[in-house]
């Protein structure tokens, strides 16, 4: 019966201030989707550092006009070396096709380049890219190398971007989410003095203070729970229509959002709404309202 009771009370509270209600759940479904697209955007980060870890290169690119016996010495110094873990030699016709590869959206641009002009290269894959510095110190400036370039290093600025992307989200996430507990606590009190005679009432029988606060309690956690919803939903949404969607080309130089990822997510929205918002309502009704 009390549980009736609260529960009926809860909806009733609810649709009395519909319009409070409709605002914490978009405010609510606002922060909590930049909260889920900074989690999200700071373990893709990690995924796309290990992935690239694990796959980047130093590359030697040798001289146009480089002897034979030169590129064999430099083969044979490259394999012997204990900083790297495997070795591949690119030929001017290779070096072309992955030109092509690469820039095959751009068919002036291919049209243009001929094979003669691409030097030959060895793709050098380290047992640990954090000592390619080591290796280019090497062999760089030697006798039949043109260049020699670290490609951690030419994707750093890429790591620096989404960092700087990872924090921004979660800033916002947190300004967004003080928002939406001022509202909440402010759609609380107002709740709470619309119901003052019927509060008052409930305390001069002797009701437990945990049964006159539990339906303020609820309503604030279901318009979270709600707000948590929409804003999974906000997020499965974009996987679809921008990450795989519109911006499918850009997304394939990365690895793949998973929608396991995004299916993690839900609980933890779910459950920071609900657990921040109940703290919230208690707060307000303990320190700010007489019950």
């Amino acid at each position: 019966m009390r549980a009736k009771y609260v529960m009926s009370e809860v909806f009733l509270g609810l649709w009395r201030n519909i319009s409070m209600t409709v605002a914490m759940i978009i405010t609510m479904a606002v922060s909590l989707s930049m909260l889920g697209a900074g989690l999200l955007l700071y373990n893709q980060v990690d995924v796309i550092e290990e992935y690239y870890q694990t796959n980047l290169e130093v590359v030697v690119y040798l001289e146009r006009d480089i002897e034979q016996t030169v590129t064999d010495q430099i083969d044979k110094e490259l394999k012997d070396n204990e900083l790297v873990a495997e070795v591949q030699y690119e030929d001017k016709d290779e070096a072309l096709e992955r030109f092509q590869e690469t820039f095959k959206d751009s068919p002036d641009l291919v049209k243009a380049v001929e094979a003669e002009v691409l030097p030959a290269a060895f793709r050098v894959k380290m047992n640990d890219i954090g000592d390619a510095p080591e290796l280019i110190k090497q062999f760089e400036g030697r006798d039949g190398v043109y260049q020699v370039t670290n490609q951690r290093e030419i994707l750093q600025q890429v790591f620096d971007l989404l960092g700087g992307a990872q924090r921004l989200t979660l800033v916002i996430a947190l300004v967004q989410g003080v928002a939406a507990l001022m509202l909440v606590a402010n759609t609380i009190q107002v709740a709470a003095y619309s119901r003052r005679r019927e509060v008052a009432i409930m305390k001069l029988v002797g009701a437990p203070n945990w049964f006159v606060q539990a339906p303020f309690v609820l309503e604030a956690v279901f318009a979270a729970v709600i707000g948590s919803i929409f804003a999974f939903g906000t997020l499965v949404a974009a996987k679809f229509l921008v990450i795989d969607g519109q911006f499918e080309d850009l997304f394939k130089l990365m690895p793949p959002i998973t929608m396991q990822a995004i299916l993690v997510l839900l609980p933890i929205l779910v459950g920071v709404s609900a657990v921040i918002s109940a703290i919230t309502a208690w707060i307000t009704l303990r320190f700010n309202i007489k019950v």
